[in-house]
């Protein structure tokens, strides 16, 4: 699928606050393409809305809301909150090709 998005001009990049040396091990276990970025000071998943609070069996905590972003020419084109693996993938794909 990484290709289909290189075919359409898109990048994809991941973010999340874990550290270089963990999204390395990630990256080798899922045999990953995608970029990921450290952000572990939380600045970029702040200011995009996606460090929230979760409720995990009534216990409060801060967290990533697995968000997706479609970024063209700077702007936010569209946002998918709370996303789910099944479908999504070909959901945003079909968004970049209508831009």
């Amino acid at each position: 699928m990484a290709g289909d998005f290189a075919k359409a001009g898109a990048a994809v990049v991941g973010v999340s606050k874990d550290s270089v040396k963990s999204h390395e091990k990630f990256t080798g276990k899922y045999e990953l393409t995608v970029r990921l970025g450290s952000d572990p000071a939380g600045a970029v998943v702040e200011r995009y809305g996606s460090w929230v609070e979760k409720s995990l069996y009534g216990r409060r905590y801060m967290g990533i809301d697995r968000s997706t972003f479609l970024i063209a020419d700077g702007t936010i084109r569209r946002i998918w909150r709370k996303v789910k693996v099944a479908g999504h993938t070909q959901a945003v794909l079909d968004a970049v090709k209508a831009l």
